[in-house]
């Protein structure tokens, strides 16, 4: 489902690193990510809410 918030992901499982680029233009990198919480996120209804309750500040992160 396409999300108002996230343009677009990428997860490398070998890394465990999730790399969102919002609609805002800016992209985020999240390390130690698992892969279960990438799947969930692709497949969640509402992408930024999931995001920010399950990503967001659980994970080091690095701006882009």
């Amino acid at each position: 489902m396409p999300s108002t918030v996230i343009e677009t992901m990428d997860y490398d499982a070998l890394n465990q690193t999730l790399r969102i680029k919002y609609v805002s233009g800016q992209s985020y990198l999240y390390r130690d990510v698992p892969e279960k919480v990438y799947k969930e996120l692709k497949v969640s209804r509402v992408k930024g809410r999931y995001l920010r309750f399950f990503v967001k500040d659980k994970y080091p992160f690095e701006k882009l």
